[in-house]
């Protein structure tokens, strides 16, 4: 039984500016990196750090992964954000105004990417992180939609995920249960200093 905290990426510079991400690939804010480091001040010892690849999620990772002393940060791209189509880059207003009434009868743009496909890609790398971390603690970085997508599919209700927000899961190498939620830092706490940024660039075979 291999257990994971499935972590949403710090704030991001286009979540500072309310703007629609999907996979698009905007750097962490100086708050998002100050995020992450307060974070790992909430998190005990794991045995492996894996992340998505979009940068907001693998720079939280190099943070948290420098912290805690372990590494290196294992990729898998299939952790990615839900691809937001035709929304990417833009602001609720902006969404509004030009596909009107769809946000509030959860109605989506061409080429947003469906539930069936988020599930079958990020089921399929939870069973690769399984596999390769049998029985072991691991931190997983990736994004709210990840998050919100294995909630629906156990038919939670929604609720908003913050950045450094987290869920539990436990795989046995066949099912996904889903466990408690837990929030890594306080949204409403002020930022302290911000940590040097740290490289997240990673060779080809550091990966799940």
């Amino acid at each position: 039984m291999t257990r994971m905290l499935l972590v949403r990426h710090g704030q991001s510079e286009w979540n500072a500016e309310g703007r629609w991400q999907g996979q698009a690939d905007p750097p962490l804010s100086d708050l998002g990196r100050e995020q992450a480091a307060r974070a790992a001040d909430r998190l005990g010892a794991v045995d492996a750090i894996v992340s998505s690849d979009l940068d907001r999620a693998l720079a939280t990772a190099a943070i948290l992964a420098q912290a805690l002393g372990v590494g290196p940060v294992l990729v898998e791209p299939r952790l990615r954000e839900r691809s937001a189509g035709e929304w990417s880059g833009l602001t609720r207003e902006q969404v509004e105004q030009a596909w009107p009434g769809y946000l509030a009868e959860r109605r989506r743009p061409p080429g947003w990417e469906p539930d069936d496909a988020v599930l079958a890609r990020v089921r399929a790398a939870l069973g690769a992180i399984e596999a390769a971390q049998p029985g072991a603690e691991v931190l997983v970085v990736t994004h709210g939609g990840v998050v919100y997508a294995l909630e629906a599919e156990a038919e939670l209700p929604f609720s908003r995920l913050p950045n450094l927000g987290a869920r539990w899961i436990t795989h046995d190498g066949r099912h996904i249960r889903i466990g408690d939620r837990i929030d890594l830092v306080d949204e409403a706490q002020p930022a302290g200093p911000v940590p040097e940024p740290v490289p997240t660039s990673l060779p080809d075979d550091e990966r799940v």
